[in-house]
């Protein structure tokens, strides 16, 4: 009997062999997930007992920076889930980066256009956030773009 070769053996890594563009949207995927997950983790969310499901009166804030409620963390594993599924595929991956990245551009600018102390900020939203989001939009928008664009190749 021969034994196979230990790199024969050897478990195969998933992404091993994915295109570019599914292996972001993935990801991505996981980091939103993370993130929620850990809007619900006192000590890494601070004032843990100010969370509110939503609105501004939500004295949260995940890092002690991006201000968050139950709503905001809602959005986030929304988001991780979206991307589990449609990292599926090219198409849909290509998808869910640029339309994601399109969604986060759109939150930016409403965390810059609405007054942060007002009930029109549900979410809630502060600057940090603000930036956050549009840095997670560019980005998202330029992986889904720039990673698809290797697949044609």
């Amino acid at each position: 009997m021969t034994v196979p070769p230990a790199h024969a053996r050897a478990r195969r890594n998933p992404a091993e062999g994915q295109p570019p563009v599914r292996r972001a949207a993935f990801a991505v995927a996981v980091v939103f997930l993370v993130v929620g997950l850990l809007g619900f983790v006192p000590g890494i969310t601070e004032d843990f007992a100010d969370l509110r499901v939503a609105g501004h009166q939500s004295g949260s804030r995940l890092l002690g920076v991006f201000k968050v409620s139950v709503l905001h963390n809602l959005v986030h594993l929304f988001f991780g889930v979206a991307g589990l599924v449609l990292a599926r595929s090219v198409p849909a991956a290509r998808v869910y980066l640029v339309g994601g990245g399109a969604v986060y551009v759109v939150l930016w600018l409403y965390g810059i256009a609405v007054d942060h102390r007002s009930a029109a900020n549900f979410l809630p939203v502060n600057d940090a956030d603000c930036w956050l989001h549009l840095a997670l939009g560019a980005g998202m928008v330029a992986l889904g773009t720039l990673t698809a664009r290797r697949v044609g190749r």
